[in-house]
């Protein structure tokens, strides 16, 4: 058991989302690895949502996993209109910062897995710049492919990191880690998504003023455009919450 008390998450859409700050999931996040049992910790926005709705294997994922952070303000506003209000955003690209700034306090261990070619390094060096005691167990691109998980197996057994961080994109991430978690033997395991891309530069994430607006959104509909097809879940997401806010109600 967890010396931080994880609270009943708030379920969105069939999703549950832990309502917690940075600080917390961080407090949980050191009760997994004093554990050093395989816990997973997955991410979560209204694309992730509205996919899981069409993934049952990516929606059985996120209701299995330990741990279910807010990464996307539109989680914020569907938790509000569902009458559970979560305390904060915890996303993945900021969440990397904080991850690391309490792993160099406390020793924990990161390998980093997953980006392009030499993008994993380059976080990894960065990184290690901002926060000289932080420990890198190690690095590798690969990919989710079945025929690199050998590979991968053995650089993070030789490796003995406390926490795996991921960054396959979702759901390729999460399912892969899902599958493959135990094997592994890695306290901590989170995908992460684009954060490598963002820490080395790169990926450019949105200017501040346009995060404060709740627009990071439409930042990365003007920088990658092919996203757009994805991008229409977030109107359906917004209108599947109201219905099923207005059916709580008539209930």
């Amino acid at each position: 058991m967890s010396n931080t008390i994880i609270p009943e998450p708030v379920m969105i859409l069939g999703v549950p989302v832990h309502p917690l700050t940075y600080d917390q999931f961080l407090d949980v996040a050191g009760d997994f690895v004093r554990e050093a049992q395989p816990r997973q910790i997955c991410t979560a926005n209204p694309e992730f949502v509205m996919t899981a709705r069409r993934t049952p294997q990516f929606l059985e994922v996120l209701q299995k996993a330990d741990l279910v952070l807010p990464d996307g303000v539109g989680l914020l506003w569907a938790a509000e209109r569902l009458g559970r209000p979560l305390p904060q955003r915890v996303t993945g690209s900021d969440g990397i910062y904080h991850l690391c700034e309490r792993a160099a306090r406390e020793g924990w261990r990161l390998f980093l897995l997953g980006a392009g070619p030499g993008i994993a390094d380059a976080t990894a060096t960065i990184l290690s710049g901002r926060y000289p005691r932080l420990q890198i167990a190690g690095t590798y691109a690969g990919s989710p492919a079945e025929d690199e998980l050998d590979m991968i197996t053995k650089l993070i057994h030789r490796a003995r990191p406390d926490i795996l961080l991921v960054a396959y994109g979702a759901p390729k991430q999460d399912l892969w880690i899902n599958r493959h978690k135990v094997a592994l033997g890695v306290p901590v395991s989170i995908g992460v998504g684009g954060a490598f891309d963002h820490v080395s530069g790169v990926r450019r994430r949105a200017p501040t003023w346009l995060i404060r607006l709740n627009l990071e959104w439409l930042w990365r509909l003007l920088t990658q455009p092919w996203r757009w097809r994805r991008q229409l879940d977030l109107p359906r997401f917004v209108w599947t919450v109201l219905r099923e806010a207005e059916g709580s109600k008539s209930e």
